[in-house]
């Protein structure tokens, strides 16, 4: 379980580490060369960011870099490390809860990598909020709910539940998913946690997502 706990958040710095020394000079000229025509140009040029406009550009790769590494160790958890979880989990509290395998790992691939899209893109149209409004607050915590329990809800049902039970229990446990997924998407912004906090990420959901089927089958 250490070792869950620890790769895929190594696998992503690594992976993403080295995509950014190979096209960081790249990134940087295209991004300068867009906010030199942008409209605020001016507006930077003569205020405060006039200032430290050198490092403006880092600053934003940085902010686009960040969400990118979290995505992509949550993304190697849930598919990698969700079926060794789940199987730990399972064994030690829901041994009695039957299998009926409605999920695949094709399955799996899919709805990972559609979240993965829906995210990435909603990160990035946004982007200018997240300077310019009180959006920047709130934007940061939705994409963090939508990215966790999207990726996770599956893989938790997987092996348990069929397709059916899968869908009863998204439609019925919406805003659990939802609030769980926010809650865990803090963990991100918090120092030390946030390197593990892809594994306790999918622990939480599959300890959510089993109770929540043994409670259905149960009624």
């Amino acid at each position: 379980m250490l070792a869950l706990v620890l790769w895929p958040m190594l696998a992503s710095l690594l992976l993403w580490s080295g995509i950014a020394i190979i096209f960081w000079r790249s990134w940087a000229a295209d991004l300068a060369s867009w906010m030199d025509k942008a409209p605020f140009q001016q507006w930077i040029s003569a205020g405060f960011l006039a200032a430290v406009s050198g490092y403006v550009v880092a600053f934003i790769l940085i902010i686009l870099l960040v969400p990118e590494i979290y995505a992509t160790a949550l993304l190697i958890t849930a598919l990698f490390s969700m079926k060794a979880m789940v199987e730990h989990v399972s064994e030690k509290c829901y041994p009695h809860l039957e299998r009926k395998m409605g999920g695949t790992f094709m399955g799996s691939l899919i709805n990972s990598l559609r979240v993965i899209i829906v995210f990435c893109l909603g990160w990035v149209i946004t982007l200018p909020f997240w300077f310019f409004s009180p959006l920047a607050v709130l934007l940061p915590v939705i994409f963090s709910a939508y990215l966790n329990q999207g990726l996770f809800r599956y893989d938790a049902l997987a092996e348990h539940a069929n397709r059916d039970e899968f869908a009863a229990i998204v439609h019925r446990a919406k805003v659990k998913l939802y609030l769980l997924g926010a809650m865990v998407g803090l963990l991100q912004y918090v120092p030390v946690l946030n390197f593990f906090s892809p594994v306790y990420s999918g622990l939480a959901f599959i300890h959510l997502c089993l109770e929540e089927l043994k409670t259905a089958r149960a009624g």
